[in-house]
Formats: C-alpha cells, sequence, structure tokens
C-alpha cells in the first residue's frame, strides 16, 4: 500500500472512531437523562415523619390567617407567568392553575389587577397560581392551551381542595408586604439544576400530615394527595420585585430567624389537595427538558390586598390568634 493509501485509510479509520465514540457519548447521555417514572414515587408509609417546627420565642406572631378564595371552580387556567415573563404570551411553556384574582394573565399591570374581580370571599384581589397537575391515562382539553410542543399531556386534575392561609414567625413580630409584591417559591428547572437548593415543594397524603416527601406519593385508598408550597417569609424592606425574581424575598433560618438585612412579613402558605385513584398515573406540568419531576413544583404570588387588609393580616399574626378573611 502506498503512502497516500495508508494516509487515507488511517483518516478513514479516525473519522469512523471518532463517530463511533461520539455515539457512545450521546447514547450514554442521553440514557443518564432517560426519565424513571417508578423512581419518582413512593409508598407514604416509606417516608419518616418530618422535623418539628421551631419553637416559638417570646416575641413570635403566632397567629393565622385563612383566605378563602376557592379551588378555582371558575377554570382560570393559562400558559403566561405574569411574575417571571411578564408580557409575553405562553411564556411558562406549561399550565397554570389559579385562584384570586379573577383577569391574571401575562398582560397584566397592577392597575388592572386592583381593578379586576375576584374569587376570594372577602375581596382580596391578590392572584395565587401553580402548575396543573394531571393524570396521564386520559385525554385532556386542550382548548385553552395555545403553546404549541409543550409535551403536557393528560386530563387537568381539579383540586379537592384549596388552603390560602398566611403565618407569622416564630422569631418575631410580621410587617405589612407591600402592595404588589411579586413572589415565588419552588425550582421549576430541578430536574437539570444539578442542585436541589431552591426545591421547596412538598408531596403528601391527606391521612399522614406530618409526612412529607419531594416525590409522587402512593397514598391508602381514600385519601387525598397534597402539594404544600411554602413562600419566603423575609423581605429586603426594598423592593416589590427583583431580576431574578427571588432576591428582594428570602426564607428564614431553621430556627425561623430572618437573613441579616431582612424582616419577617406573613409567610404564605398553598396546600393543594387532589381525588387520586391509586394506581392512577399523575404528572405535573413542566418545562419538556424536565420530564415532569416532582422536585418542580413550584408557585407563584402577586400580592393586591389593599392596605388596610394587609393591616389586619398582620395584627391579627402578631396578636396570635385564628382569622378568616
Amino acid at each position: 500500500m502506498g503512502n497516500g493509501n495508508r494516509l487515507l485509510a488511517l483518516l478513514v479509520c479516525l473519522v469512523l472512531g471518532a463517530g463511533l465514540a461520539a455515539a457512545v457519548l450521546g447514547a450514554s447521555r442521553a440514557a443518564g437523562s432517560r426519565h424513571d417514572p417508578a423512581a419518582d414515587r413512593v409508598d407514604i408509609g416509606r417516608v419518616p415523619p418530618g422535623p418539628a417546627p421551631p419553637p416559638a420565642g417570646p416575641d413570635a406572631s403566632t397567629g393565622t390567617v385563612t383566605v378563602d378564595c376557592g379551588r378555582n371552580e371558575e377554570g382560570h387556567w393559562n400558559e403566561d407567568n405574569l411574575v417571571v415573563s411578564p408580557g409575553l404570551r405562553g411564556g411558562a411553556h406549561h399550565t397554570h392553575a389559579y385562584v384570586g384574582n379573577l383577569s391574571t394573565d401575562a398582560m397584566s399591570t397592577d392597575a388592572s389587577l386592583a381593578a379586576a374581580a375576584t374569587s376570594c370571599v372577602g375581596g382580596d384581589r391578590s392572584t395565587y397560581y401553580w402548575p396543573v397537575l394531571r393524570r396521564t391515562d386520559r385525554p385532556g382539553d386542550r382548548s385553552h392551551e395555545g403553546a404549541a410542543g409543550h409535551g403536557n399531556t393528560g386530563e387537568i386534575l381539579r383540586e379537592a381542595s384549596v388552603r390560602v392561609e398566611f403565618r407569622g414567625s416564630p422569631a418575631g413580630k410580621v410587617v405589612p408586604m407591600p402592595r404588589f409584591l411579586r413572589a415565588m417559591t419552588g425550582d421549576a428547572v430541578a430536574h437539570t439544576a444539578g442542585t436541589d437548593a431552591r426545591v421547596r415543594a412538598r408531596w403528601g397524603c391527606s391521612g399522614s400530615p406530618d409526612r412529607s416527601t419531594t416525590t409522587y406519593p402512593r397514598c391508602p385508598a381514600g385519601e387525598l394527595v397534597t402539594r404544600t408550597l411554602v413562600f419566603p417569609g423575609c423581605w429586603n424592606g426594598l423592593e416589590e420585585a427583583s431580576a431574578d425574581h427571588r432576591s428582594h424575598l428570602a426564607f428564614a433560618s431553621d430556627r425561623g430567624v430572618c437573613p441579616q438585612g431582612t424582616f419577617p412579613v406573613p409567610e404564605l402558605r398553598l396546600s393543594l389537595a387532589y381525588a387520586v385513584p391509586p394506581q392512577v398515573p399523575i404528572a405535573l406540568d413542566s418545562f419538556p427538558e424536565q420530564l415532569h419531576s416532582p422536585k418542580t413544583d413550584h408557585a407563584m404570588f402577586v400580592d393586591v390586598m389593599t392596605e388596610e387588609r394587609m393591616a389586619e393580616v398582620v395584627a391579627c399574626l402578631n396578636e396570635g390568634r385564628t382569622c378568616r378573611m
């Protein structure tokens, strides 16, 4: 074989070898990202009880305020995200369910929210929303979904109950939230983030309120599947929003103490429950690459309470009362 032919053969081998290596690497990466639904399920009986809440200090704000906003009987759904992508129709790439303000979409403004109707009995015009949960063994109504190819399919599970609750701080008195404060909790990209640092949602079963998990729970027959989303309860005292949608707010420490430079505000807690028959497959709406991981659960909130109503919430919490508004 001449030198030219030997060189050509060597080049062919190198190209084929590189192609084979790339194929193997690609297959390896694909296998690594493959979703295993079984890994996202756990029997609630195998989940240990959670830690006790921090003890209340002498200046604690121990009250609770429950706001009755229904359970989205109106079917208020869209693929927008006013907090993260205002002005962008379909910016969420998955469907959110809402209670509270009945007008909320990507084009909402402070003025439009303040003038809108609400599902909350006491007149609270705040907006509370989260990704829908679906049962994937049934086809769903897609008429309200405009974004193509988002990969979320199945029948939307209606919430059996929605509890909107504000709590105080175990470490001290709370101060009012500013009107039109934007807030979010959880991590919509937790599956690919490489860390669970921002994972906040907890899943559980109605019969075991002391047990919670970051995976889809298997509940005994007759019990409801629950989702609990707790928002940060510490505010920097300066801004209603921030560029990253997070840094103007913070979570308290395990002892309930706010980070330096922040002040305790009413802590919002959304508690959702669903009637899911045993063995029925469920999936949280998510970005396509997040593969419906339960760790990606998240929620958003815009405070549209009047200053007078917020003052009532703060007084109830600081005085240790139990109130419904």
